[in-house]
């Protein structure tokens, strides 16, 4: 099989093409040729070197793929060769077979395609878990997604119109026309406007109840600034310090420190919640993962839930996928295909 390795810190040059044995489906396990995989901003930080989660380099790392099943591993009932099936990986989705434990996959319905599979996985159970658990987003309520116009962001807009929330998002202008076109109502280029002013003047001052934030420190403070009574904000990345590909450890400590840590009494007193959301810390506690799958699933089926495919990219050029990916150039999901 062929792998895609992240060699060693730096840029996206430092990704590199190797070749190595198919692996073999151990008890519990499915061996799956893969046809396309996810890339995730979690790869963009671990190659960097910025992502604790990650395996030490050099590694390989990939978060969902999608594909087809060539071989099963004792005691795997449910899944047969030949099946096409998309899931989680942890970690080693940048290969072209991949085993991975039974549980953790879905299988795909006929009408589904093999990219928009290799999307699903990350992006939607983070935001179903963002929105409808940590959120509790509810009918007619107004909801914040920074970032809206990335793969979770665009999730997220699905899952809040299923809900019937009213969606403003932050997102460059040059995005806006065709977010508007998803769904988001109330749009706001972060880069040239005050988008706390922005919120407040839109909403009459009355704020959002629910804000899913995935650029994290002194972004947090300013969703503080417009959240309503009752509001739930719900933080699943660190991205503000990135700079250029990088996050210089600087710009981070600044980021950090500008987090703010509101004291339970604060909490209290505004009717407040915070939540920190990491799905990569739920892969031991995968029971809790598999109602969301259905529901994500259902979702589709009632076609509710559509991933949007920015690009798409050989493996050999995965390089450019990460690059699109740091550039924000994206709307929607970069895919790479095997």
């Amino acid at each position: 099989m062929k792998q895609i390795w992240i060699t060693r810190p730096g840029s996206p040059e430092v990704l590199e093409i190797r070749e190595a044995d198919d692996p073999r489906p151990a008890a519990g396990e499915v061996l799956i040729d893969v046809k396309a995989i996810g890339v995730n901003f979690a790869d963009v930080m671990a190659r960097i070197g910025k992502y604790d989660d990650a395996p030490p380099l050099p590694c390989v790392v990939g978060y969902e793929v999608s594909g087809v099943v060539r071989e099963v591993g004792q005691g795997v009932s449910e899944y047969a060769a030949g099946d096409r099936v998309y899931g989680l990986t942890h970690f080693g989705g940048y290969s072209t077979a991949v085993s991975v434990p039974s549980d953790q996959l879905v299988k795909m319905p006929d009408q589904m395609e093999f990219v928009e599979a290799a999307a699903i996985p990350v992006n939607y159970y983070t935001a179903y878990l963002a929105l409808r658990y940590f959120g509790n987003l509810q009918p007619g309520e107004r909801v914040l997604i920074h970032n809206v116009g990335g793969g979770v962001g665009i999730a997220a807009t699905q899952l809040a119109t299923q809900v019937g929330a009213r969606i403003f998002g932050t997102a460059s202008g040059w995005k806006h026309e065709r977010l508007a076109e998803m769904g988001v109502h109330e749009l706001i280029d972060y880069r040239t406007k005050d988008w706390v002013e922005e919120v407040n003047l839109r909403t009459s001052g009355g704020g959002v109840h629910v804000i899913i934030d995935p650029v994290g420190g002194r972004n947090v403070a300013k969703d503080l600034q417009v959240l309503a009574t009752v509001g739930r904000v719900v933080v699943f990345g660190f991205s503000e310090p990135v700079r250029n590909g990088k996050r210089p450890l600087l710009a981070t400590l600044r980021s950090a420190l500008g987090m703010p840590k509101p004291g339970l009494l604060t909490l209290l007193d505004k009717n407040w919640s915070i939540g920190g959301l990491n799905l990569g810390k739920l892969w031991g506690e995968i029971d809790r993962l598999r109602p969301v799958m259905g529901a994500v699933l259902e979702a589709w089926k009632s076609g509710a839930v559509k991933p949007v495919i920015a690009s798409t990219f050989p493996l050999e050029e995965a390089g450019e996928a990460h690059r699109m990916l740091e550039e924000r150039r994206n709307i929607g999901k970069t895919v790479i295909v095997c």
